[in-house]
């Protein structure tokens, strides 16, 4: 972000954890899945639309035409299968801790460390990081 990035969180889980861990970590929009509640109580469904592949491969193209570059820009990462349709899309998609399927998608994998190694695939020494 301090270098001109967007980055924004798409889960295919819930507000009330994605929306936490967006704002704590310092992301510039959050896209999730809302639970329903009926009578102050989960009703055990999800309003729509349902944020699944489509949207996660829609959004990534939303956010490049708004930034006006093209996707062989932007930075993709994922775990799943729904997240292998904007993984291909994006001109880095990265499997993180991924099932094979998305593993074998991507053009780059983390299995073994956590998401700053990509901060170093684009070029960021750790001196270089903020705080």
């Amino acid at each position: 972000k301090a270098n001109g990035a967007r980055c924004v969180l798409v889960s295919g889980g819930f507000t009330v954890f994605a929306d936490r861990v967006a704002e704590e970590i310092g992301f510039d929009r959050a896209l999730s899945n809302q639970l329903e509640i009926a009578d102050g109580m989960l009703a055990g469904t999800v309003t729509m639309p349902i944020v699944g592949a489509a949207a996660k491969r829609e959004t990534l193209i939303a956010e490049a035409g708004a930034l006006g570059i093209g996707l062989e820009l932007a930075l993709a990462v994922g775990d799943g299968a729904n997240d292998i349709p904007m993984i291909e899309m994006a001109g880095l998609g990265a499997a993180y801790h991924a099932k094979p399927k998305t593993a074998a998608a991507a053009g780059a994998r983390i299995d073994h460390n956590d998401l700053t190694a990509l901060l170093y695939a684009q070029g960021y020494a750790k001196a270089d990081w903020a705080a």
